[in-house]
């Protein structure tokens, strides 16, 4: 063998170079198929790159997702807070219409009487009950209000003040049983004096006394303020009369009034003075 060997050594050796350039130029460009090794280590390494892609993007999906909810939300709070600011801002601008007219109305009022001074005024708060038998104004002494000034809303007479501080008034209204206007009927001129009754009251009415027996007063007269009286201007609108009686005595009748004024809801008055010349301040 090695003397065959030793006798065709450099055919073998020429072979064997020439089966290598061969191999080399077949394979150069071209990965072979992997190798045993190559192939156990892709089983175990290709499912933890594909778990590891997968949560991956599970992670890059659950980002997103949190952060359009995020957004969403931050948006949907600000919806609601412009929703909200809105609603308030369309509450505030109702309430200032209804203010306007309110002291338009009263505006007119004092047109009517311009030979009085006027002061409009606001009740801040009233006596226990359902309708305004005395209440509290806030206006005082600082605005010139005193005792015995009359109080008017729009329909007509509310009542008058009792008292006065710095900055505040207690009144009472033609409800209250300490209430005493002289009256007449419009219609016929027949005189009385409206009074508050405390069975009435709890209805909103009140009561015209001293009328004479002859008087020919009748349910759905108007009535007003007479002549009579030293606090309260002429013919200023009190109620209209829903019955008549005839007193115990047979000398006198009596009315039950229903006050023009919605005693119930009061807000806005206008206060004014018979016994002024000049608007208060």
């Amino acid at each position: 063998m090695q003397q065959f060997f030793e006798e065709h050594k450099k055919h073998i050796i020429g072979t064997g170079l020439l089966l290598l350039v061969l191999i080399t130029v077949i394979t150069s460009g071209k990965k072979l198929n992997a190798t045993l090794l190559e192939s156990a280590i892709g089983v175990v390494v290709t499912p933890f790159q594909d778990l590891t892609t997968g949560i991956g993007s599970w992670v890059d999906t659950t980002v997103s997702s949190a952060r359009s909810k995020t957004d969403f939300r931050k948006e949907n709070e600000e919806l609601k807070s412009r929703i909200a600011d809105l609603t308030a801002e369309n509450k505030r601008l109702a309430l200032y219409e209804e203010e306007n007219k309110r002291l338009s109305a009263l505006l007119k009022i004092a047109q009517k009487y311009p030979q009085y001074e006027s002061i409009g005024t606001a009740i801040i708060a009233k006596n226990p009950g359902v309708w305004y038998n005395g209440f509290t104004i806030d206006k005082g002494t600082k605005n010139n209000i005193s005792a015995n000034m009359v109080l008017i809303a729009p329909e007509g007479l509310v009542g008058k003040i009792l008292e006065s501080g710095a900055t505040f008034s207690k009144a009472q209204s033609i409800l209250d049983n300490r209430s005493s206007v002289p009256a007449k009927s419009l219609r016929t001129g027949d005189l009385g004096v409206v009074k508050g009754d405390y069975a009435l009251s709890g209805d909103g009415l009140c009561k015209m006394e001293y009328i004479d027996s002859e008087a020919e007063i009748m349910a759905g007269d108007e009535i007003v303020t007479s002549q009579l009286s030293d606090i309260y201007p002429e013919g200023l609108p009190i109620g209209k009369v829903t019955e008549i009686e005839t007193d115990p005595n047979g000398l006198t009748k009596y009315a039950i009034i229903q006050p023009f004024v919605d005693l119930k809801h009061l807000d806005t008055l206008l206060v004014i003075d018979k016994n002024g010349t000049e608007e208060m301040p």
